[in-house]
């Protein structure tokens, strides 16, 4: 029987970014040095084929310190975790790798200069993710004011609205974050921005590529797991684009039957915290199905990388 055409638009940039890079280097590194098992603090990134592969190598994934044992290594999560996780880790004498990313780093260090100048914060995110969570956690209790929309940004009411900054979660809609910054800026004009943009280079750049080819497509397939914000914003953006429908999926089994029918070009893209051997996997399946061609549709070029923690470069 003859195999009905699929034409594949592969967006480029996509998958792995720097920041997923190192986090998944330094538990495979710090098993490789010390054995496992290697415990980390809630997963490593937000993908369940990551997190399984590195617990086939002695990883142990728990959500709490409290779930460690003693005299083992922990590694945090490349999300960040809030300052009281580092001083409960000192207090027992733990071991502990920091694999937050340096781009979310980054932040934490602006929050902690805007509190040292006395301004009030306003935080950009998304309530409960645990980037949010980490970031908050770098000031006392009810000394960051979280916004997380349009409307919510029309009506915060802040203690001193000359005395103002603000940050970003670094895995969001690009342009909905503008939206709420013109809000911001418009209600407060003497509001400090970051000195460069808090959303992250690969962020951005995977937006932009499904951008670039959303309106070609009669469909949109991002890879990425359903509490990954950055893979949820993907599939948002391909709609807002003019895609017709967009799924976000864990793996290819995912697809529900019927959904590409009529479908003659489908987008593919992947999350900052997807593997490519996903895609791969995702364009044999089809190909059982389709005569599949694929193209590559790359805008940028990406050459970034973050060094290791000396405890493992060394």
């Amino acid at each position: 029987m003859t195999k009905r055409p699929l034409k594949i638009l592969l967006a480029g940039p996509r998958g792995f970014c720097a920041g997923v890079d190192r986090a998944i280097q330094i538990v495979e590194l710090a098993i490789e040095k010390h054995g496992p098992p290697v415990y980390v603090r809630h997963e490593i990134v937000h993908n369940r084929y990551v997190v399984e592969d590195l617990e086939t190598k002695g990883a142990v994934f728990v959500e709490e310190l409290d779930q460690v044992p003693e005299g083992v290594p922990v590694v945090f999560s490349a999300h960040g975790v809030p300052k009281s996780v580092f001083s409960d880790a000192e207090e027992r004498d733990m071991y502990y790798l920091d694999a937050t990313c340096p781009l979310v780093t980054k932040v934490h260090v602006d929050a902690a200069r805007h509190e040292k100048e006395g301004k009030d914060l306003i935080l950009i995110g998304h309530a409960g993710h645990p980037e949010v969570v980490g970031t908050m956690g770098q000031l006392r209790d009810g000394e960051m004011i979280l916004v997380e929309n349009a409307s919510q940004a029309e009506t915060v009411d802040v203690p001193d609205p000359g005395n103002l900054a603000f940050v970003t979660q670094t895995t969001l809609s690009v342009d909905d974050t503008s939206e709420i910054i013109e809000i911001l800026q418009r209600r407060f004009p003497s509001i400090e921005a970051p000195r460069k943009e808090d959303i992250c280079y690969a962020t951005t750049n995977r937006q932009a590529a499904v951008k670039s080819l959303a309106d070609e497509c009669e469909a949109m397939i991002v890879l990425g797991a359903p509490n990954s914000s950055n893979s949820n914003r993907l599939a948002e953006v391909a709609l807002t684009i003019g895609c017709p429908k967009s799924a976000l999926i864990q793996r290819v089994a995912e697809i529900e039957d019927g959904w590409l029918d009529g479908v003659s070009t489908l987008g593919v893209t992947a999350g900052a915290s997807a593997p490519e051997i996903l895609v791969q996997e995702l364009i044999d399946t089809l190909s059982e199905e389709f005569a599949v061609t694929v193209e590559e549709r790359n805008i940028i070029d990406e050459n970034v990388t973050f060094s290791l923690p000396r405890a493992l470069s060394a």
